[in-house]
């Protein structure tokens, strides 16, 4: 039975001072590194042998990946970086405190720009420029919902992870928490009105056992 564990990279700067982020590279703080070194000790007590992990073109969870590979000893295997896993972009939110913009917006609304499966935040004007994304003809978004950010993930894991979990190959993702909160919507058949209660916490890995069809056999969060 294949396996699958998913796992949000530890606290970053921007998680540290409350700042939407989104596609802004931003680094790890001390206690993220931290976070990613626990996630490990954790990941390697299970004694799991991946075949291939998959992360974003972001920093934040490029260095939990390569700490948590160092933790489980398993440097060796392919590492997949794909923008299609990075976190959804917060458009014109950009940058902003999320505290300051519940002062200016009210709770409500900001909790419908964040937690929302279908509504887009505020786009920005001006699309942004970044080679890491031109070489691949990816145009970075004005801003995306929590929808738009699952449209592109899923056509990487039905092309690159379910093929691999099929033929019995382990799989080990290390992304952000709007993205991996879109693929465990995929995974579990979650509804738009229940997503918004579903919370994917810094450097806690979950795991995925499933059968040979991959229908979910189980699922825990990994301690």
């Amino acid at each position: 039975m294949p396996t699958l564990v998913i796992m949000r990279h530890g606290e970053s700067e921007a998680n540290r001072d409350n700042i939407f982020t989104g596609w802004s590279d931003v680094s790890l703080t001390e206690k993220g590194i931290n976070q990613a070194h626990t996630a490990g000790k954790i990941i390697a007590k299970s004694k799991i042998q991946f075949d291939d992990v998959h992360t974003s073109f972001l920093k934040r969870a490029i260095i939990t990946t390569n700490i948590v590979l160092d933790e489980i000893n398993q440097n060796f295997i392919p590492e997949h970086k794909s923008w299609r896993l990075n976190e959804r972009h917060y458009g014109g939110l950009r940058g902003k405190n999320k505290l300051k913009v519940k002062e200016q917006v009210g709770a409500k609304q900001l909790k419908i720009w964040r937690r929302s499966f279908t509504v887009v935040p505020p786009l920005l004007t001006k699309r942004d420029e970044d080679s890491r994304y031109d070489r691949y003809g990816v145009k970075i978004p004005l801003g995306e919902s929590l929808q738009m950010a699952q449209e592109r993930l899923i056509p990487y894991w039905v092309d690159h992870i379910a093929p691999r979990l099929l033929d019995g190959k382990n799989q080990l993702i290390v992304a952000h928490g709007s993205t991996l909160r879109a693929l465990i919507k995929f995974l579990e058949n979650i509804s738009d009105e229940d997503i918004p209660n579903v919370e994917v916490p810094n450097g806690k890995p979950i795991r995925y056992d499933f059968d040979q069809h991959l229908n979910i056999i189980d699922k825990n969060y990994m301690e």
